[in-house]
């Protein structure tokens, strides 16, 4: 076998005891040491804290359930866990029960959040379980009580019958920053009181909607893994700031980026679970998309920032205050809006009945308008207007669509007022197939252009040019849409 080489300056480096420097190199400045930076110390956050963290178990006696211990949000993770090949080779036999017997339990990680025995951890951990026990640090182990969930924080608060618990000093994420050294307690593949250490990577970070809009999560390069769901993530003043909840993997186990739901977040669903057994949160009443390259460019606005609202439900506090499809929310109560994904957990963390003001740009103007926030359903996940996001499609354009009037049948079935709206009867350009437009489709706007007739849309789509890109507000069923088409160059 050949040796690896040595570059030129690892060699000196080496035999760097040997050389003798020349006068012209004696007579040279030498450099000053530089000081080294020491690196943090975590002893004394995990003696404070590790009594604070449990590990959780969560049992199922009916149909075997497939384990999600660890949330991957870009799919789930595959059956075959990594470490039982590791302990199938050095020590002839699985770490962890049978995948069968996994499909049966749920292990996860929580922490006491006060003393007279309130624990936190993920929904996904505990969804569904028949019966849940926790291990404290002095090996106890206690029967849980659920004492409620929220699926759209995933966040779960069980109880269990002890006093004197050391509980856990919660922080504020709102304040953490990315670069700052964070650390984790928990049990990855059953490996209690584990110790991981990082920094924050970002903050608001939203995973496209998904199971969880409401949610802008802390990214870290912790390293967590399955078992890990639901533990704390603590700051250098050792308090908690996170709840880990998802990693970002195609293999199951841990590359490099994890996700935490910010305390505060989880705090406001624990309270509201405390005081009436669910968590409420605000609707705005709005569908919104992205506004992408294509949409400012046929709007004409400088840079693509904000959220484009592509319908308002009727009798929501955005119709009352006069909100309209086409507008672009750029901030909610103070707080800027630079993608859709930004503007739900702002609004689901709003108190319903609470009036906010909401800046908009509406035909190249700025204006504010004052919301009362409405209550999402308590299935945020069906709910339609509660800000969550209808991604845009693009395309490029002929227009290549021929339109009808809409008869009234039609009209009354789409929910449509007289005078609203032309029917695509036919697709005849390539490249509005490649938009995405059907027959079918009801075409409500061009370039923020009301349309209510065949009439106004041949008028509205006369004059145009190759290169322009035309902005079309499209309703298909119940749902209503932007969809940019560009004419081709010539």
């Amino acid at each position: 076998m050949s040796r690896p080489k040595l570059t030129a300056l690892a060699c000196s480096l080496l035999l760097g005891t040997t050389l003798v420097a020349t006068p012209s190199q004696a007579q040279q400045p030498q450099a000053q040491p530089q000081t080294a930076v020491a690196l943090p110390d975590f002893t004394p956050i995990v003696q404070r804290n590790a009594p604070t963290v449990v590990h959780v178990e969560a049992k199922y006696e009916g149909k075997p359930r497939k384990s999600q211990a660890l949330r991957n949000p870009h799919g789930e993770s595959p059956d075959q866990d990594p470490m039982d090949d590791l302990f199938r080779r050095f020590f002839g036999m699985p770490m962890l029960p049978s995948p069968e017997a996994r499909k049966q339990i749920s292990l996860g990680s929580g922490f006491i959040i006060s003393s007279d025995g309130y624990i936190l951890t993920n929904n996904h951990v505990v969804e569904g379980a028949d019966t849940i026990s926790v291990r404290l640090q002095d090996r106890r182990t206690l029967t849980a009580k659920l004492v409620g969930a929220d699926p759209a924080y995933d966040i779960a608060l069980l109880k269990v019958n002890a006093t004197g618990l050391p509980a856990a000093s919660i922080g504020e994420s709102r304040t953490l920053k990315p670069g700052q050294w964070v650390l984790a307690i928990g049990s990855p593949f059953g490996f209690d009181y584990t110790v991981t250490q990082g920094i924050v990577s970002a903050v608001g970070r939203n995973l496209g909607g998904g199971d969880q809009p409401y949610t802008s999560f802390i990214q870290t390069d912790v390293p967590i893994n399955r078992g890990n769901s639901g533990g704390p993530l603590f700051d250098m003043q050792g308090r908690v700031v996170g709840v880990n909840s998802q990693i970002y993997s195609n293999t199951g186990g841990y590359l490099g980026v994890a996700f935490s739901i910010p305390i505060d977040v989880a705090m406001h669903a624990v309270e509201q679970i405390k005081a009436k057994g669910y968590v409420s949160r605000g609707q705005l009443g709005v569908m919104v998309g992205p506004v992408t390259d294509d949409v400012a460019k046929a709007l004409k606005l400088s840079n693509a920032s904000g959220a484009i609202v592509s319908d308002v439900s009727k009798g929501s506090g955005a119709e009352k205050a006069g909100i309209q499809p086409g507008d672009i929310i750029v901030s909610y109560n103070g707080q800027p809006i630079y993608d859709a994904s930004d503007l739900p957990p702002l609004v689901g963390l709003t108190k319903p009945g609470t009036k906010v003001p909401v800046e908009i740009l509406r035909d190249g103007k700025r204006m504010t308008l004052n919301v009362v926030v409405g209550e999402a359903p308590r299935d945020a996940k069906s709910s339609a207007a509660s800000g969550k996001q209808e991604p845009a499609q693009a395309g490029s354009n002929a227009l290549g669509v021929r339109v009808q009037a809409l008869d009234s049948d039609t009209r009354e079935q789409l929910g449509l007022k007289a005078g609203e709206g032309v029917l695509i009867a036919d697709v005849t350009g390539p490249v509005a197939a490649m938009a995405g437009l059907q027959p079918g489709d009801v075409i409500l706007r061009v370039n923020q252009r009301r349309i209510g007739s065949v009439a106004d849309f041949e008028s509205a789509t006369r004059g145009l040019k190759p290169g322009d890109t035309v902005l079309l507000l499209v309703r298909r069923g119940d749902v209503t849409r932007f969809v940019t088409v560009t004419l081709p160059e010539q």
